[in-house]
């Protein structure tokens, strides 16, 4: 009887010795696995660049339906009229760039976007139409700007062609933003 409890402590580190050395390749795999995974996620992980886009789009409709509303100036509607179109034209191209990669795209405005569409909102007539305008002007020279960088030197292919295609409807929107801009800024000091 004492042979057989004197050996009960050599099983069970026998036992626990082959527990741990089973377990070893498990974990192995398991943390192979894991970095697996790890790389997936990443190489799917959305660029910065679609992020914003995306989000700066969706702005764009939001605010050029409000505008569309509530704009006084018949050219500020049409221009208006016109980002919702184009913008959101755009929006769908994004989407199926971003929906073929396994992307996926801001649903709704930023903290950033938000507050502009708030404060834009206050305003009525032609002040609204002054504020809208000016919002454009800014927005379009950014969105020229990156849009400009990333059809150059993008990381993604498909962006990066998305990019390069926009571009142009965007520089037009610049011109457009700043040349109604401007009429509204010769028509309030008559």
């Amino acid at each position: 009887m004492r042979k057989k409890m004197a050996r009960m402590p050599v099983l069970a580190l026998a036992a626990l010795a082959l527990a741990i050395a089973c377990a070893s390749p498990v974990h192995a795999q398991t943390s192979t696995t894991a970095a697996k995974t790890k790389t997936t996620t990443t190489t799917t992980k959305t660029p910065l660049f679609a992020r914003k886009a995306a989000v700066g789009g969706l702005a764009e409709v939001q605010m050029g339906q409000m505008a569309a509303d509530k704009a006084s100036d018949p050219d500020v509607k049409a221009f208006a009229q016109r980002m919702v179109t184009d913008h959101g034209k755009a929006n769908d191209e994004l989407h199926q760039i971003a929906s073929t990669k396994g992307w996926t795209l801001p649903a709704g405005l930023d903290a950033k976007h938000h507050a502009a569409m708030m404060r834009l909102g206050r305003f009525h007539g032609a002040a609204f139409d002054r504020q809208y305008m000016n919002a454009m002007v800014a927005d379009h020279n950014a969105d020229v700007a990156a849009f400009r960088v990333y059809s150059k030197s993008g990381a993604d292919v498909d962006l990066k062609t998305w990019a390069g295609t926009t571009l142009p409807t965007l520089e037009e929107h610049q011109k457009m933003s700043k040349e109604t801009a401007a009429k509204l800024g010769r028509s309030a000091g008559r």
